[in-house]
């Protein structure tokens, strides 16, 4: 896979191409995130779109309006995230389903008004632009192919940090509580805060990638942490698979390539979106991943009983 991420930019020169690989990057490590949410611990979030945009808003802000580095910027988005979410997980963890699932969406509406209303400071509806591509001395991220290399290097090291969790104690502790949470608590798993700190660490992932987003296209707006977004990426990680570290990167890479696709259905998207979601749970309820998995894994058995 590591040779893959540094072959495909030689086979792919093209800088659309490159920037739609940008995207696919930032995508997927806000999915890596919410898949250890929801895939492996089994919480639902509808507001994670709140913790994207206070990454990027965080970052652009303290780098444009106060000239602050970029290194000490994201550092203070990840810190502020982790703070936020935190506060946020504490009484709205001790929901579920349903409940759980409305919490994190007046969450992110909560948010989603506040970026809206205080114009002094987030430029309101319009946004803010302008703001600096990530430097470090001499070396800038000035073009797609530099800020790609980034990007996915920044997924693979949190790609291997994701995978440590869950194939250790911890990871088992989190499909446990995706399993029953009573059982999970009468084994000694801490229910309670394992959950939140599963939580703030799915916001750590996403504020990541709201940084990253906002140095890459130097601009960001409320847009960024609306309802649909959040949707959006539910969808990703229902389409790849949950449960599956690489669910996230197939449900990414679908999911950013569909709608440049369909373009012509743009007013149609939330129906869109509604639609693949109810395709993926009647027939493929494990995600493309684990289907494929499945089908590979069927046809080997057929294989070795034509040869018995």
């Amino acid at each position: 896979f590591t040779i893959g991420i540094g072959v495909l930019p030689v086979l792919m020169q093209n800088p659309y191409y490159l920037s739609i690989l940008v995207f696919i990057g930032i995508y997927s490590i806000t999915t890596m995130g919410l898949n250890l949410l929801m895939g492996y611990a089994g919480q639902i979030s509808l507001g994670h779109a709140a913790f994207y945009a206070i990454g990027a808003y965080t970052s652009g802000l303290l780098t444009l309006k106060y000239n602050v580095h970029f290194a000490p910027a994201l550092l203070a988005a990840l810190c502020g995230t982790a703070g936020i979410a935190y506060v946020i997980g504490v009484p709205c963890l001790r929901l579920k389903g349903h409940y759980l699932a409305m919490a994190t969406l007046a969450v992110g509406e909560i948010i989603y008004i506040v970026l809206n209303a205080a114009v002094e400071v987030t430029g309101g509806p319009s946004g803010i632009a302008g703001i600096p591509q990530i430097q470090a001395g001499a070396f800038a991220l000035d073009s797609d192919l530099k800020y790609y290399y980034v990007v996915w290097g920044i997924f693979i090291l949190l790609f291997l940090l994701s995978r440590n969790i869950i194939q250790s104690r911890v990871g088992r502790a989190l499909r446990s509580l995706h399993g029953s949470e009573i059982a999970a608590g009468s084994l000694g798993v801490n229910v309670a805060n394992l959950k939140v700190q599963v939580f703030v660490l799915s916001a750590v992932y996403a504020a990541l990638a709201g940084a990253l987003y906002a140095h890459a296209i130097t601009f960001i707006s409320p847009q960024t942490s609306d309802l649909m977004f959040s949707i959006r990426l539910i969808t990703m990680v229902v389409v790849g698979g949950m449960g599956h570290l690489w669910g996230g990167v197939v449900g990414a890479a679908i999911m950013t390539v569909l709608p440049e696709l369909l373009s012509a259905f743009h007013d149609y998207e939330l129906v869109s979106y509604g639609g693949i979601l109810l395709l993926m749970v009647m027939f493929l309820p494990g995600g493309l991943v684990r289907g494929i998995e499945t089908l590979s894994h069927k046809c080997m058995q057929l294989r070795a009983g034509k040869r018995s």
